[in-house]
């Protein structure tokens, strides 16, 4: 497979997973802000913008943190080069060049998505609206990615998409994870210690893991229970441990296809001996926050030797 290929296939997924990533954030900010007074929704929806990564450049064009103001941002100010209408609009460049490596299924899936969102974006989103287009934008990536396990070989191109969502998927989790858990503690003290069950919800929420985390805990929501849940149940497939084994196997698909290991695979090796023998006690020992940025320096570092070993830009 040319690397254009492989980058075209590798970005595809990072883009659609980063517009779903948003789409799961922006619901559950929708959510939580709902429930509030005007002052704590304001803090809820600057909370949403410093999760998404996007504070300075939201500042340097808004004032204030309301819920319409937040919500175009994300999904379709032209002035936000990271915007969901912009990250669906890469993934239908990216499924193009890529055109010969997807299944028919896929490229429906794709083209017809982004026609449906990009004409919803077309205008600023109203209250009236912004549910409806959340949902729309999760259906988009579950149509693809439903189309990629049903219809694709499992070939070099499979596992390059792959490979995109679960790095994508690791980050964002970790992202989320960090930002939210210290903007819900008022104080260090707090840690640990039980807090407003709605607002952890949130936390769940981001990530699309309310349910699953009640099923496992009987409902029982806590900050220690949330972070094990989402760093090393690898049950839970947005955990950071389930996306950290699913891109270990799909590295190692390719490493067989090609016939030897690269860079990628020796650094998978040694993210997996951090994550093996790991416990939630040793995690809040070292520091959450300490550890996460970790872990995401890891996860960028892999990405990077996968464009290194396959030659991307060839």
């Amino acid at each position: 497979m040319l690397g254009r290929t492989a980058n075209g296939m590798f970005w595809m997924f990072r883009y659609l997973e980063r517009a779903e990533n948003m789409a799961r954030l922006l619901d559950a900010g929708l959510r939580i802000a709902l429930t509030r007074d005007l002052e704590t929704a304001e803090s809820e929806w600057r909370s949403v913008i410093s999760t998404s990564g996007q504070r300075a450049a939201y500042e340097a064009t808004h004032d204030g943190y309301t819920g319409v103001q937040v919500w175009n941002f994300l999904l379709r100010d032209k002035e936000n080069t990271a915007s969901v209408r912009e990250m669906l609009g890469l993934v239908r460049t990216n499924a193009r060049a890529a055109r010969n490596a997807i299944s028919g299924e896929v490229w429906e899936a794709v083209n017809e998505g982004w026609m449906q969102i990009d004409a919803k974006l077309s205008r600023p989103v109203s209250p009236s609206q912004i549910s409806e287009v959340v949902r729309k934008i999760r259906r988009v990536g579950t149509l693809v990615h439903g189309a990629v396990t049903n219809t694709m070989l499992r070939n070099e191109g499979y596992h390059f998409a792959r490979a995109g969502t679960f790095i994508e998927r690791g980050d964002s989790t970790a992202r989320i994870l960090d930002m939210k858990y210290y903007l819900l503690l008022p104080s260090l003290n707090y840690v640990g210690s039980s807090l407003d069950s709605g607002q952890w919800e949130q936390v769940l929420r981001s990530v699309s893991g309310d349910r699953a985390f009640s099923w496992l805990h009987a409902g029982q929501i806590d900050a220690r229970g949330i972070v094990k849940f989402l760093v090393l149940d690898d049950l839970f497939p947005r955990s950071l441990a389930f996306c950290h084994s699913a891109l270990r196997r799909h590295l190692a698909g390719l490493a067989r296809l090609h016939g030897r290991e690269g860079e990628s695979n020796i650094l998978m090796r040694e993210a997996d001996t951090l994550l093996a023998d790991l416990t939630s006690e040793m995690i809040f020992d070292q520091g959450l926050h300490e550890f996460l940025t970790d872990f995401m320096a890891r996860n960028a570092a892999i990405g990077r030797a996968i464009a290194e070993d396959y030659r991307f830009l060839s």
